[in-house]
């Protein structure tokens, strides 16, 4: 009997892992690196990419691809030992002056102290929505799962499926929601050592470079953008707005219509409680004329 239970486990652990195999993209097909003069990488067959930082530069890469809405997964393995200093973004967004942004950041620390894991969401150019948490592993040992899901009612960010944030749409209260831009995914590596490590009093120790950050199993199960002002939802191509925007979500899939149940908002709840280090929207001194209306709805 035992022995069967163990066969049944590794079955399913065979068929998850083929089914991750099959869906985890190519880096060569989905990305472009942008910049970095060399720094950016694609190795293994398009399954890891490698960003590298140095006194000179740093590098980076975007999508080919526009999503307006999509649940957007990446592993990432982060700078390992002192890396304070140095930033690693990963984050979707739209251009120009009135862009929306979601961002993941990670702001590296001295050797044995914790990364700081920012993140902000802006809407039509406006942002100063930052939560901070520690995570409650060690980001360098290994590859962990961040994740953005983008819906028109959330924006939920998750580490390893385990929810941290969730940003609602709150238009109907007068709030800004992102819903209308196709936005990149984009990442880099780079120098801030001017504020990013305890507000710029710790800089980059440039004997420890180069700095090295590594990508592999991206998924994206999203509406892409394509010509004339639609989206690729599935196997459909349809209009954004109106009766079409429910046909996006029919073609989406589960996520279109995603929201956190009371199990997951109960271990939302755990993290902010034991990891959250900066919430704006417990900052009164940064907004003398009152705190952003979305904080008392939130």
């Amino acid at each position: 009997m035992a022995s069967r239970r163990v066969s049944l486990l590794l079955g399913v652990l065979l068929a998850y892992s083929a089914a991750f195999a099959v869906s985890a993209a190519n880096f060569n097909q989905e990305f472009d690196i942008t910049w970095g003069e060399g720094r950016g990488k694609i190795l293994d067959n398009g399954q890891l990419l490698t960003l590298t930082l140095d006194r000179t530069s740093g590098s980076g890469f975007q999508s080919r691809h526009e999503y307006l809405f999509g649940k957007i997964d990446m592993q990432l393995k982060l700078v390992p030992g002192n890396s304070a200093g140095t930033v690693t973004a990963y984050y979707l967004s739209s251009q120009g002056s009135t862009h929306d942004e979601i961002d993941f950041e990670f702001l590296g620390n001295v050797s044995g102290e914790p990364y700081t894991l920012h993140t902000n969401v802006f809407t039509q150019g406006q942002g100063q929505r930052e939560q901070q948490f520690r995570l409650w592993f060690d980001p360098t040992n290994d590859f962990h799962t961040y994740s953005i899901l983008w819906n028109p009612k959330h924006i939920i960010f998750m580490v390893d499926d385990m929810p941290i944030r969730d940003f609602r749409n709150l238009e109907s209260n007068g709030v800004a929601f992102p819903k209308n831009q196709p936005m990149r995914l984009y990442s880099s590596l780079w120098n801030a050592d001017d504020w990013a490590t305890q507000g710029g009093r710790v800089k980059t120790d440039w004997s420890h470079a180069p700095f090295s950050a590594s990508y592999r199993g991206f998924r994206a199960d999203a509406c892409v953008a394509v010509a004339g002002g639609k989206t690729r939802c599935g196997a459909a191509a349809v209009g954004t707005q109106g009766a079409a925007a429910g046909a996006a979500g029919a073609a989406a899939g589960d996520w279109y219509n995603q929201e956190l149940d009371l199990t997951l908002q109960q271990r939302m709840r755990w993290v902010q409680r034991k990891y959250m280090i900066y919430n704006y929207c417990t900052d009164p001194k940064r907004y003398p004329q009152g705190l952003p209306a979305e904080c008392s709805m939130q």
